[in-house]
């Protein structure tokens, strides 16, 4: 559990670095982005091994129904992540579509895991997105919102939104996880 909570709080601080010491972060320039980088892959690394290795410490017993509230919070998530990459009509509609992505879906994973690796992993990743957007907000309270674009355009963040919602699916099975009601 140790090794999850150390890897939760050196991605905090590897995300939160620029907002929190932004001096500190320009003085270091280029130089800078590669060790925020390595900061960030050990961190998913220790978080990873951190989960898995953690003791099974049962909190709560999530009702069956809630994989169905997950299949469809992770659906939505998708959907809003790829928001941030589209340049249809939906660009624009949201100013933090990333980290709203990440809440989603750190709430779907938290309605269908009750125990403690899996609230402090998702719970903790929730409040850091929250955390995000407030330091976001509060760096640069002014946002321009983005033109508009084609509508076709969305069509096709629906069909990726698809692909990739199927292709996670997959990846769980793989890894042992049936992401579906049974």
């Amino acid at each position: 559990m140790t090794l999850l909570i150390l890897g939760l709080i050196l991605w905090i601080l590897a995300h939160y670095f620029k907002r929190l010491a932004p001096d500190l972060r320009a003085s270091l320039g280029n130089a800078g982005k590669g060790i925020i980088a390595i900061l960030i892959v050990a961190s998913i690394v220790a978080m990873v091994y951190g989960y898995k290795w953690a003791p099974f410490i049962n909190v709560w017993y999530p009702p069956t129904f809630m994989v169905h509230i997950n299949n469809l919070l992770m659906l939505i998530a998708f959907f809003v992540y790829g928001m941030s990459a589209t340049t249809g009509r939906l660009r624009g509609k949201m100013r933090h579509p990333q980290l709203t992505a990440v809440k989603i879906w750190a709430v779907a994973h938290l309605l269908v895991n009750g125990d403690l690796a899996s609230i402090i992993l998702f719970g903790g990743l929730l409040a850091w997105a929250v955390g995000s957007v407030i330091l976001i907000n509060r760096a640069e309270p002014d946002w321009q919102r983005p033109a508009p674009g084609p509508a076709k355009k969305d069509v096709i963040l629906v069909v990726i939104t698809l692909v990739m919602f199927s292709v996670v699916a997959a990846i769980h099975v793989w890894l042992g996880v049936w992401p579906f009601p049974g």
